[in-house]
């Protein structure tokens, strides 16, 4: 077995180069000195845990089909309890080869063609795809955005909603702001679609990625049996512990026509999960707490170094980023026509926040070791700089 280094801050500080290793990330900067900053994919290595497994199962030789292990269903429905107080049957999952894929199905396996699905902006890009594609109307309900705090606008969500209303997509922990929706709003929120016969599709991708030690996640459909029975519940491995190209992520339904329903719309469709995905994410689930500890304070401390640094910036300001490793930044007082292009042409390279459905914001991943994070932020100050003394 492989060894690793000693599981303290200094493995998330090793360098590890991506380059020349086909990152979508790195490669789009390839050949030039711009550091990435933008996709939501860490640099650090996986766990131990994780690596140590695929050695062995890629040691075996053999990759023919393969079901869904029943060792991992066990851990998911374990890790989901342990997590969020949340009991869910085995049966209520659907394994998928990714995120985005269940919230295309999703929004096809909801009400009919024509219906309205609504969701709150900005949001992750495929949020946008996902309804258009599926023949659907999207209906978008910008958040609330008081110095910063980004919260539901439960007004402009009620007067946005009409007869043929079907879907909600909820993206909580949201990206890009990284807010925790609280049970308060949560519930408003049940409340809000169970009245309207909505259905939900809450993506709960970063859910093992909360930051502030007194904010908790709750699913949404862990709220009560009524919610339980309108909701789809995407989650996934990927990002908590940096396997996105693996492929493996899962939906809970615990309606079984809506289930039903889902698993049709896959049919003939959607492939399988592949056997080292199912591995991975049966490592990260079972063997992998201590890693996971240590890597929510390693990205505490860049998430504290980011809006600290970016308190210095005049044209910039940030909202406080609850969960994700995903800095949203208002850099509208830049005063340029595109931010992300202007912070690229300093060298570092950001998510512009017109992807997200609002120009003038970017999105920064700290997930990447504190050298190149505290170089990043320099880079941005001394471009902020060259703006002052034009």
């Amino acid at each position: 077995m492989a060894i690793f280094p000693a599981m303290n801050s200094t493995y998330f500080d090793e360098p590890v180069d991506r380059k020349h290793t086909s990152s979508l990330k790195w490669d789009r900067y390839a050949d030039r000195d711009v550091i990435p900053l933008w996709v939501a994919d860490m640099d650090f290595r996986s766990p131990p845990e994780v690596i140590a497994a695929l050695q062995e199962r890629v040691a075996h030789g053999v990759f023919g089909y393969t079901r869904p292990p029943q060792e991992l269903t066990e851990a998911i429905v374990k890790d989901v309890a342990d997590s969020f107080s949340w009991e869910i049957q085995r049966e209520w999952i659907v394994y998928l080869p990714g995120l985005v894929c269940g919230l295309n199905i999703a929004a096809r396996a909801v009400g009919t063609h024509g219906d309205d699905q609504i969701t709150f902006t900005p949001v992750y890009p495929p949020f946008f795809a996902a309804p258009r594609d599926a023949g659907r109307n999207l209906i978008q309900v910008p958040l609330l955005n008081a110095d910063n705090a980004w919260s539901i606008d439960f007004d402009a969500l009620q007067a946005a909603i009409t007869p043929n209303t079907s879907l909600l997509l909820l993206c909580n922990p949201h990206n890009p702001v990284g807010r925790v929706f609280t049970v308060a709003e949560l519930k408003r929120l049940a409340k809000i679609c169970l009245a309207h016969d909505i259905a939900i599709c809450s993506d709960e991708i970063h859910n093992g990625l909360v930051l502030d030690p007194q904010v908790r996640h709750v699913p949404i459909a862990a709220l009560a049996a009524a919610v339980a029975q309108r909701t789809i519940t995407l989650m996934a491995p990927s990002k908590t512990y940096n396997i996105p190209g693996l492929a493996c992520s899962f939906a809970i339904i615990p309606n079984p026509d809506l289930r039903k329903a889902f698993c049709k719309v896959m049919d003939g469709i959607v492939p399988h999960v592949n056997l080292l995905g199912y591995t991975a994410a049966l490592a990260c689930y079972r063997d992998s707490q201590a890693w996971h500890a240590q890597l929510l304070e390693y990205l505490r401390s860049n998430r504290d170094l980011v809006e600290q640094s970016i308190a210095f910036i005049p044209e910039l300001s940030i909202a406080h980023c609850e969960a994700t490793y995903l800095a949203w930044i208002d850099a509208r007082k830049l005063g340029v026509d595109d931010a992300a292009k202007f912070f690229e042409k300093g060298g570092v390279g950001l998510s512009n926040g017109i992807e997200f459905g609002l120009p003038g914001f970017v999105r920064l991943n700290f997930g990447c070791r504190r050298e190149l994070l505290e170089e990043a932020l320099k880079r941005m100050h001394e471009v902020c700089k060259t703006l002052r003394s034009a």
